[in-house]
């Protein structure tokens, strides 16, 4: 038998910690990208990658992740 907690604001800070700590570091990103570069035969230089991230930018599924990807473009100016 299961039985449900209330939810409270404690709980929503602590869900909200961890949906945010589920995205992956800017190096882990930056590496995928960079690795897709390269598999598809392309230069790898800033032009691919700022084309790459936004790519990405455009199939966000949340604000936080969209927010990620523009940590990472304002990194490469």
């Amino acid at each position: 038998m299961q039985h449900r907690l209330p939810v409270t604001g404690v709980s929503k800070d602590v869900s909200s910690f961890f949906s945010r700590a589920s995205l992956p570091s800017q190096q882990e990103t930056l590496g995928v990208v960079v690795v897709e570069i390269l598999r598809a035969g392309r230069t790898l230089n800033r032009k691919a990658l700022c084309k790459s991230l936004i790519e990405r930018m455009s199939h966000v599924s949340s604000p936080q992740e969209e927010e990620h990807l523009q940590e990472l473009l304002r990194l490469l100016f």
